[in-house]
């Protein structure tokens, strides 16, 4: 098996672990923890882990075939980010990334 294959197996593991982990432990001292639950909690970043593992996984060789879709790339990360942040859901946040990255990439087609 290739270093680099197994590398990035490595990195989208441990992302996808830490985006499942550290809500449970951000959330710990919530002032009502029988509002939301370590189980819901967890239910509630899967969503946002699976889509970050897949957007990794899927835009890396991408990037290293063409290094021009790197800025598109993390300004739809950063789109992801922000709006799953403000909006504690995966459907509009997961569309409007696609839009950012849709975005930039047009807007870097013209610079």
């Amino acid at each position: 098996m290739r270093t680099d294959v197994l590398l990035l197996g490595l990195l989208v593991g441990c992302v996808n672990y830490l985006f499942r982990y550290l809500p449970l432990r951000l959330r710990a001292s919530a002032a009502s923890p029988a509002k939301r639950g370590a189980t819901r909690v967890l239910l509630d970043t899967i969503g946002i882990a699976s889509i970050c593992a897949l957007l990794v996984v899927s835009s890396v060789p991408e990037i290293l075939h063409d290094t021009r879709r790197l800025l598109p790339t993390l300004v739809g990360f950063a789109v992801l980010g922000v709006s799953y942040y403000k909006t504690r859901s995966i459907i509009f946040p997961t569309l409007l990334s696609a839009l950012g990255y849709g975005f930039a990439w047009k807007l870097l087609m013209f610079l």
